[in-house]
C-alpha cells in the first residue's frame, strides 16, 4: 500500500492549549469547522479552551471529513460490550453521559485534577465521534483502563509517565487504528518486515516507526523496576548464536496482547535493545485483522498464519488459508537460510486463559505438530538452529477474556504491573520419528517450571 502523510484520525491536535496542573496540554476535539469549547469541572479541577480544529481536507474514501466512521471503527474492534472479560463489570453511566464500567469510572474518579482534565477530553472526543450509543462503552472503557494504568505508573514514582504522555500515546494508538486498521486497512502479507519509517522510499513513503510507537504506548503500563529476567546466562548464549549467525527457536506461552511489546522492553532491561527490534513473532489472524492491533502488528517482523481453529472455522476458505500457510512456511525457511534469526513462537496457539475455579491462569500446554513443524523448518535450513523455552508472566498487563473468542474487537483492560520472562537453558534436540512427542513435553515442562519461577520471583505464586 501508498502511505499517506495526510492527517486522518480521530482526534486532531487544535490550535491551542489549555494548562492542566501548570502543564501545557493540547485540547483534543472531534473535526469541526467551528469554534469548539470543553470545560472540566471535576474535585475542584477545572480547565478550558477554544479554538478551531484543524480540518481533515483530504481523506481517501470519503469527501466529506466527519467523525461518523468512528462508530465502525467501535462496531469492527471493540463492539464486544456484551463480552465478559477477566477484569471488567457491569457497565453503567459515566462522565457527561458516556457508558464505561462501573470499576473503571470508580478508579477516574480517584485520579489527579490533571490526569481526570486529560481523560475527560479524550473520552469526551471519542464521545463525540460516535452515534450509536451502544458503542461507546468498549472504548470508552479501553481510555478508562489506560488512563489509570499510566496514573498508577506516575504515582508509584515514574514522574515521566504523565497526563500528557497517556493522552498522546491514546490519540495515536486511535488515529492509527482509525487510518490503517479501518479507512486504508493494512494488508499483511505472508510474512512482514517491520515498519520503522527510517527508509520511506523503501516503506512506500511510511514515515512512522511503528515498532517505537507500540513500545511507547505500553512501556508506561509496566512496572519497568519490578519487572524482571531470569535465565541471563542462557540469553546470553543465544544471542551470541545469533550474533554467529546461527539461528534460535523461542518456544514461549502466551498471555497478552502485548507480548511483542513487553519481550522488547525486557530484552532492552537485559542489555539487548537493539537485538530486540529484530526478533521476528509468529502471528494468528486475529493481530493483523482486528482493527486497533494492526497498528502495533504493523511495527513487528512477523510470520502470519492461520491457527487451525481459524483454519477449521469456514470450510469453504480452508483451501486458501491453507496455501497461505505454506506459504508463510517458506517465507520463514528463507529467512531462516540466511540465518541469524531469533523467532518466537507460541505452540498452545492462543493464550493463557484463567481457571475460574481456582482464579489462577496456568499456562497453555504446547501443540505437538506446531513444535515438530519448527524443528523440522530448522533441519531444512542447513543452519544450526537452537531450540529454548521461554515462559512469560504478563497476563495482568492487559488480561485476555476468559473464554476464546472466534472473532475480533475483544474488551481490552489494561494493568500498571510488573512483568516477567525466564529463558531456559537450551533444550537437547531429542526424539526421532517414533518419539518426537518428548521433545514437546520436555519443552512445554521446561517452560512449566520457568514460569512458576517467575511468578515466584514477582511473589505471585
Amino acid at each position: 500500500m501508498k502511505f499517506s502523510n495526510s492527517v486522518t484520525g480521530i482526534f486532531l491536535i487544535t490550535q491551542a492549549t489549555a494548562m492542566l496542573g501548570g502543564q501545557a496540554f493540547p485540547i483534543i476535539f472531534p473535526t469541526t469547522t467551528t469554534p469548539t469549547t470543553i470545560s472540566i469541572s471535576r474535585r475542584g479541577a477545572s480547565a478550558s479552551a477554544s479554538a478551531s480544529a484543524f480540518v481533515m481536507s483530504s481523506l481517501s474514501l470519503s469527501s466529506k471529513p466527519n467523525f461518523h466512521r468512528a462508530s465502525a471503527i467501535a462496531a469492527a474492534s471493540l463492539s464486544s460490550s456484551s463480552s465478559s472479560s477477566s477484569s471488567s463489570s457491569s457497565s453503567s453511566s459515566s462522565l457527561d453521559g458516556t457508558v464505561g464500567s462501573t470499576s473503571s469510572e470508580d478508579r477516574i474518579s480517584k485520579l489527579s485534577p490533571e490526569f481526570q482534565a486529560a481523560y475527560q477530553q479524550v473520552a469526551s472526543a471519542l464521545v463525540a465521534s460516535i452515534e450509536t450509543p451502544s458503542m461507546k462503552a468498549p472504548l470508552v472503557h479501553f481510555t478508562q483502563e489506560y488512563f489509570t494504568a499510566c496514573y498508577d505508573a506516575y504515582m508509584a514514582g515514574n514522574k515521566e509517565i504523565t497526563a500528557l504522555v497517556a493522552a498522546k500515546n491514546m490519540q495515536n494508538a486511535m488515529q492509527y487504528a482509525m487510518q490503517y486498521g479501518l479507512h486504508e486497512k493494512y494488508i499483511f502479507g505472508v510474512t512482514h518486515k517491520a515498519l520503522r519509517g527510517k527508509d520511506p522510499e523503501q516503506e512506500d513513503g511510511n514515515t512512522v516507526d511503528f515498532y517505537k510507537f507500540g513500545c511507547d504506548f505500553f512501556r508506561p503500563a509496566i512496572d519497568y523496576e519490578k519487572s524482571m529476567v531470569l535465565g541471563q546466562e542462557f540469553l546470553d548464549a543465544a544471542m551470541k548464536q545469533m550474533e554467529n549467525g546461527e539461528n534460535v527457536v523461542l518456544f514461549a506461552n502466551h498471555q497478552s496482547e502485548a507480548d511483542p511489546q513487553v519481550m522488547s522492553i525486557l530484552l532492552e532491561k537485559a542489555g539487548y535493545g537493539i537485538q530486540a527490534e529484530n526478533v521476528v513473532f509468529v502471528a494468528g489472524h486475529k493481530v493483523t485483522t482486528d482493527t486497533l492491533a494492526i497498528p502495533f502488528s504493523m511495527g513487528r517482523n512477523l510470520i502470519c498464519i492461520h491457527s487451525k481453529k481459524h483454519i477449521d472455522s469456514d470450510p469453504d476458505t480452508k483451501p486458501i488459508k491453507q496455501k497461505q500457510n505454506l506459504a508463510a512456511m517458506n517465507g520463514m525457511l528463507r529467512m531462516q537460510k540466511e540465518g541469524g534469526t531469533m523467532i518466537w513462537v507460541a505452540p498452545s496457539g492462543g493464550r493463557d486463559r484463567r481457571d475460574l475455579a481456582t482464579g489462577k491462569v496456568p499456562i497453555a500446554p504446547f501443540d505437538q505438530k506446531t513444535v515438530d513443524m519448527f524443528r523440522l523448518m530448522g533441519n531444512k535450513s542447513k543452519v544450526p538452529t537452537h531450540y529454548y523455552a521461554l515462559s512469560m508472566v504478563t497476563y495482568d498487563l492487559c488480561p485476555p477474556p476468559d473464554f476464546v473468542e472466534a472473532g475480533t474487537g475483544e474488551q481490552r483492560n489494561v494493568r500498571y504491573v510488573p512483568c516477567a520472562i525466564k529463558v531456559s537453558p537450551e533444550l537437547d534436540n531429542v526424539g526421532g520419528v517414533e518419539s518426537r512427542h518428548l521433545f514437546t513435553e520436555h519443552a512445554f515442562q521446561t517452560a512449566q517450571e520457568g514460569y512458576e519461577e517467575c511468578l515466584k520471583a514477582l511473589g505471585m505464586e
